[in-house]
This record gives C-alpha cells, sequence and structure tokens, in this order.
C-alpha cells in the first residue's frame, strides 16, 4: 500500500468574482494552480449581505463543468437553455457547460449567512463541445456515511469506501471519475481513506484544522487552502483539537493541452476564437 502525502499546498487567495461577490480562490488562483481535471475552487463564506448579494448576473460557459455546493443561504439558478432551480443549504448544482451555456446564481436572500463551493471540472476535447446538461441534486439525495469516532462523510459523487461500506454518491458514469466527498471528523479522530491509484487528488479544510500523512511523515494542512497530494491508493486524515471539516476531491487526469480565456476552456487558441465569436454573435448557449 502507498499513502499519499502532502506534495503541496496552494493558499485561498481572496478575490471577487460576478457582480463583486468576494470569495477565496486556491485552484485557478493562477494557471498554473491546477489539479487536473481540476480547473478552479472558489469558497465563499459571509454573513454581510454586501459581500454576495449582487450575485452572478447572466454569463457564458463553455467547455467544462461547474459544480456549486451550498452549505448556507440560498441561490437561483436559470440559464439560456430553459433550466432553472434553487439551491439551498446542503444542496449541490452539477452543470455540465460542453458546447455552451449562458447561466445565472443569484441569492435568493437578502441577509443571513451566504455559504458553499464552486468547482469547476474539465472535459476531454471528445467532449466539450457534446449538448449542455444540468443536474440539481437535493441534499436528502446525498447520502451520509457514519464513521468510526463520530465524524461522517457526505457523499457526493464516486464510491466512498471504508471497511464494510460501499457508497456510492449521485454523480457516477463521468469520464473523470470524479469522487467528491464533504468529511466532517471530531477533535483528534483519524481517517484512511482509500483513494483510486490512478487519479490526481487534493484536500481542502474549511473549518478546524487536519493533518495529512502517517506515522513519522505528518503534514499539518492549513486551513482555507488546497492541499495537493502525491499519488498512491489512500491517505490518512487526522483532525485537530478543533475538529475539521474538509472536501475531498479526486479526478482520473486528462491529460491534454488547456487554452483558457475566462469561462472558456479549450484545447487551443483557435477554439477559444470560435467560443468568443460564438457568445458575441448570439450562438453560444442557444
Amino acid at each position: 500500500m502507498t499513502a499519499r502525502k502532502l506534495e503541496s499546498v496552494i493558499p485561498g487567495v481572496a478575490t471577487s468574482d460576478g457582480a463583486g461577490v468576494r470569495l477565496r480562490r486556491s485552484l485557478g488562483s493562477r494557471r498554473d494552480l491546477r489539479c487536473d481535471p481540476f480547473l478552479m475552487l472558489d469558497e465563499f463564506s459571509s454573513d454581510n449581505p454586501d459581500d454576495y448579494i449582487a450575485g452572478f448576473p447572466p454569463h457564458p460557459h463553455r467547455g467544462f463543468e461547474t459544480v456549486t455546493y451550498m452549505l448556507d443561504g440560498h441561490m437561483r439558478h436559470e440559464d439560456s437553455v430553459g433550466n432553472r432551480g434553487d439551491l439551498g443549504p446542503g444542496d449541490v448544482q452539477w452543470m455540465t457547460a460542453a458546447r455552451g451555456i449562458v447561466h445565472s446564481e443569484m441569492p435568493r436572500q437578502e441577509a443571513g449567512r451566504m455559504r458553499g463551493f464552486q468547482l469547476w471540472v474539465n472535459l476531454p476535447a471528445a467532449e466539450k463541445m457534446k449538448p449542455p446538461a444540468w443536474r440539481d441534486i437535493r441534499a436528502a439525495e446525498i447520502p451520509v456515511v457514519m464513521l468510526a469516532g463520530g465524524g461522517e462523510a457526505r457523499v457526493i459523487a464516486g464510491v466512498f469506501e471504508q471497511p464494510d461500506v460501499h457508497q456510492a454518491g449521485p454523480i457516477l458514469g463521468l469520464s473523470t471519475e470524479p469522487r467528491y466527498f464533504d468529511l466532517r471528523l471530531p477533535a483528534g479522530t483519524a481517517l484512511r481513506l482509500p483513494t483510486p491509484t490512478g487519479h490526481n487528488a487534493f484536500l481542502y479544510v474549511y473549518e478546524g484544522e487536519a493533518a495529512v500523512g502517517e506515522d513519522g511523515d505528518v503534514r499539518p494542512l492549513p486551513p482555507h487552502a488546497a492541499g495537493l497530494l502525491t499519488p498512491g491508493d489512500h491517505v490518512d486524515i487526522r483532525a485537530g483539537k478543533a475538529g475539521a471539516a474538509l472536501l475531498f476531491l479526486a479526478g482520473r487526469p486528462i491529460g491534454e493541452p488547456i487554452a483558457q480565456y475566462g469561462p472558456f476552456v479549450m484545447n487551443t487558441r483557435q477554439e477559444l476564437d470560435q467560443a468568443r465569436a460564438d457568445y458575441e454573435s448570439g450562438r453560444l448557449g442557444s
């Protein structure tokens, strides 16, 4: 068995997006800070409506998937192909932009806490121009696995494995084979998590503190930072004195060239130029 170690850390950088929503960006804060097939991870969290009330008015995407996971608050999604949905606490929206979609994500509240994540997942060249797709996943549809020591794992995508446990999440069958778990660990508890050997993987602590690795080679992972992991077939995670809440992400790498211009992620400059032309002419997302 080969344990994954903490290879590098990408701190979350304060920035804003949309019409001024304040957030932290780790993956994707620079073009070279990615974890194939994952392009970007944003964390948004505020009790101040001035930080989120302007939301994300209509904007385009092409060539990848967006995954919005809400912890607190309410957002409404609307898009150019007629989809509409409300995201509440614990809900997930998995949107495959593929050949193109124009959508908006706007708050459905004027006060209170808004907290969650948006993840960008790349698509291989063969899938970048397929029809767009969209799915809202309610909190009640996401399986929760109880862990030894009182912890729990919410299984959003892929299969969560433990001795005598094989729990599939609602998102399966994608070419990048993503695993997306929300792990909640009480103070001082440990978790050994099996991982597919060919996948790239990272962790993101959003509450408390955690350390990664086996005895003798344990490194702390700072909160609000993406911890990229070395190859291996499992990772050992231990919560600190305050416990830990963290995301685990793993996916099969695509290994293709990436050409990106804002919300368009293709393989060549010519494809980016076409995406911009399609958007400006109104063809993208129609």
